[in-house]
């Protein structure tokens, strides 16, 4: 059982470098407080997105704490609203994509997974980068994360990606540690903005097929955009996802901006549909965003019998209005 802010060491291969496991006590959503890893290290590999406090007014948004695993940074398919454009803005390489060592990335994940028992954890590969963005070389990102997760049992693997190239995934037997979720939109959407990552269909393929190897596959519809007919076009692409297989879990989220996100956005046009300020950036209407979850959660329980939904980094209010509990949240980053 650890303690608040004990330290684990564990020697690396050659016995010259150790690396800390520092523990803090964290308030939950539901108000209880449980003891979680902080980081590993310097957290240059594995540490927990806290950037988002305990929401207590209507107007904060709602985001548990995850681990994120940052094996990379940055994303080669430059969406225009992508946030990786604010947060990695001082980044030499800015959004361009940049992995790390493999071999310091193995030290850090072998500590933890070889010191943290008790509750598991989802250890976050798509927060910085496109957890398959790295797939097409000879030494793949995702053989090579799923084998050591392989080693135990208590810790999982999220890969959050747009991309088409799961070969690999579908080579190795790591279903049982690996979870992957897909980023969807509305195939207009997608074609506005979304230029070059692979087209929605074949994203859509590309989770059926991992669905049916065995994994679990989520799915994140997320961020909806308000355009003149988005009605039609999202409850097309819900049909078009359940007809290929069942996702595990959808989250949705609606388009938000950080003032960084949009200063450093080329193309700004998507910036007109936000009008409101939150904790988290500017955003759509309220009453917009509510319809929109609204239509989508109900056509997916009255066509699909489907009610596995949550959302992304939204408020207290929205939760509320929608009837939802958001201290139970059961969303994409977590187990």
């Amino acid at each position: 059982m650890l303690e608040k802010q004990e330290v684990l060491a564990l020697l690396s291969d050659n016995h010259v470098r150790t690396l800390r496991i520092i523990c803090n006590e964290y308030e939950l959503l539901d108000g209880s407080k449980r003891l979680l890893v902080r980081r590993v290290g310097d957290g240059s590999i594995i540490t927990r997105f806290e950037k988002t406090p305990p929401p207590t007014k209507p107007t904060d948004v709602v985001c548990p704490h995850f681990l994120e695993l940052k094996w990379a940074t940055g994303c080669p398919f430059s969406c225009a609203w992508c946030y990786l454009n604010g947060t990695l803005r001082f980044m030499p390489r800015k959004s361009q994509p940049s992995v790390k060592p493999y071999d310091k990335i193995e030290h850090h994940v072998r500590t933890f997974l070889e010191n943290v028992d008790g509750c598991g954890e989802l250890l976050n590969t798509g927060e910085l980068a496109d957890s398959l963005m790295h797939e097409k070389n000879g030494h793949p990102f995702s053989k090579f994360i799923i084998s050591l997760f392989q080693e135990q049992e208590t810790h999982k693997v999220l890969f959050l990606t747009k991309s088409r190239h799961v070969q690999h995934l579908l080579d190795i037997n790591g279903q049982r540690q690996a979870v992957i979720s897909f980023s969807l939109n509305a195939d207009e959407m997608a074609k506005r903005f979304e230029k070059i990552a692979p087209a929605v269909a074949d994203r859509i393929d590309a989770a059926s097929r991992l669905s049916g190897a065995g994994y679990e596959v989520r799915i994140r519809i997320d961020p909806m955009v308000p355009v003149r007919n988005w009605r039609e076009q999202y409850v097309r692409l819900i049909d078009d996802i359940f007809a290929k297989f069942i996702p595990s879990r959808i989250t949705l989220g609606s388009l938000r901006g950080l003032q960084s996100t949009i200063n450093m956005a080329t193309d700004k046009s998507w910036v007109d549909y936000l009008s409101e300020k939150s904790n988290w950036g500017k955003r759509i209407d309220s009453d917009t965003r509510y319809l929109m979850y609204h239509i989508l959660i109900e056509y997916l329980k009255e066509e699909f019998d489907y009610t596995d939904v949550a959302l992304c980094k939204e408020t207290i209010t929205i939760w509320n209005r929608l009837g939802m509990d958001y201290k139970k949240i059961i969303c994409n980053c977590l187990l």
